[in-house]
């Protein structure tokens, strides 16, 4: 009989609240509804209650809720007036629609329960003070009071009701609830308030921050140059490696179409000129390769790297005068000698941004110089390919005049051949 109908209200109050209340209802809605079912259960089976005060207590954790169906004011009184009429229509007796009215009005938030009944559905229905899903249910519950315009929180506002609510106002009443809920109550307080201190360090900090670099602003640019100094020479020297890639690619790339097209051109071109009719070849090809091979050279030239003396001595040291950052002052000293002038040149902040300095310095003329090569060796590869297409072209057009003339010649020469045989014959 009981079974039946808390099956009977479970569907009740599901359809209900699918139904009829309002989406915005994030918190008071199945879920929660549920969840306080569930820790209900959870005390009886951890208590020494009758069969009709724990049939009171599970209706009641079904039907304590319903009343926001109807809104937010009032919502208990609501939902004893849906409640009683759902009672009444399935025969449950007077004396446990009774129970049940009392235990939906002692879930008001501010009221005191009178007896072990109404104790329970307070633990449950605030079980999740207590509970592994606390912060997602408190944030959902802070969402639904901002959305029905009750209160507006901010996250930061709401974690100090939250430690307002915990720590001075909730409490838990049944035996079981105080024993098992209330040092896991304490630990998400306990965790609550340590996040606000730190929150509030940090804001404390922040705003101690603020203050002095408003009051000592200047001072503290001045102070600290040495960031943005850094930030140069490491953006500065980075600018100048990725150009100097840049052209060993481009360079690169053209070595590699000249090579293919002398290739070709050794394989499918050079053996056809030993024939006396591609006479008119030779000069072309000459020309185009003539100008793929000074492309080759001058792509070769522009990559070649520089070989320097690789040492350096004390004296140049002390003097300042040799770059430490560069490998080629110093690729065939000694490692001992090597780590003395890095110690000697560390010691030195000046010394240290000259050879910086230099280092950038260098590496700009490194780059002129590739640059200047390259862009003159893709001219040289453009005219090259200009003039050899109009050598070919050309080549090709006086091929046909000759072939034209000799063609006529050879008619003329039959036409006289013909003649003469005719007048023979006559004679």
């Amino acid at each position: 009989m009981a079974e039946a109908l808390l099956k009977e209200t479970q569907a009740f109050v599901s359809n209900l609240l699918k139904n009829e209340l309002h989406q915005t209802f994030l918190y008071h809605n199945y879920t929660h509804t549920e969840r306080v079912y569930k820790s209900t259960v959870e005390i009886i089976e951890n208590s020494e209650l009758s069969e009709e005060d724990t049939l009171v207590l599970k209706l009641t954790a079904w039907l304590h809720d319903i009343g926001y169906t109807k809104g937010c004011d009032n919502h208990e009184v609501n939902s004893v007036k849906i409640a009683v009429p759902f009672l009444k229509a399935h025969a449950v007796d007077d004396s446990i629609i009774k129970k049940v009215s009392d235990c939906i009005m002692a879930t008001v938030f501010d009221a005191e329960p009178t007896n072990n009944l109404e104790e329970i559905i307070r633990d449950a229905d605030a079980s999740h003070f207590a509970k592994p899903y606390f912060e997602e249910a408190s944030e959902y519950l802070r969402i639904e009071l901002e959305l029905h315009d009750l209160k507006k929180y901010s996250p930061a506002q709401w974690r100090e009701e939250n430690i307002r609510v915990l720590r001075d106002v909730h409490q838990f009443y049944s035996p079981y609830a105080k024993k098992h809920w209330q040092p896991k109550k304490d630990e998400i307080l306990a965790s609550l308030i340590d996040k606000n201190a730190k929150r509030q360090k940090k804001k404390e900090l922040e705003k101690l921050k603020s203050k002095y670099k408003a009051q000592y602003k200047d001072q503290y640019k001045s102070a600290n140059p040495d960031r943005s100094i850094q930030t140069f020479y490491r953006v500065a020297l980075r600018n100048h490696i990725k150009l100097s890639d840049i052209a060993d690619t481009k360079a690169n790339i053209l070595l590699s179409v000249n090579a293919i097209i002398i290739s070709l051109v050794l394989s499918n071109l050079i053996s056809k000129l030993d024939n006396p009719s591609n006479a008119y070849l030779i000069w072309p090809t000459v020309i185009f390769i003539t100008f793929s091979v000074i492309s080759m050279v001058m792509s070769i030239i522009a990559t070649r790297p520089n070989v320097t003396r690789g040492q350096f001595t004390k004296e140049d040291v002390e003097q300042k005068r040799v770059n430490l950052t560069f490998f080629g002052n110093f690729h065939k000293m000694k490692l001992d000698e090597y780590q003395w002038a890095i110690n000697e040149m560390l010691n030195d902040k000046e010394y240290v941004y000259n050879s910086l300095t230099k280092d950038l310095y260098f590496l700009g003329k490194v780059l002129d110089r590739k640059y200047r090569i390259l862009r003159n060796t893709y001219t040289v590869f453009m005219v090259g390919m200009i003039i050899s297409i109009v050598a070919f072209a050309f080549s090709f057009k006086q091929q046909g005049h000759h072939s034209s003339a000799d063609q006529a010649l050879l008619n003329l020469q039959k036409i006289e051949w013909s003649q003469g045989h005719t007048f023979i014959n006559r004679a």
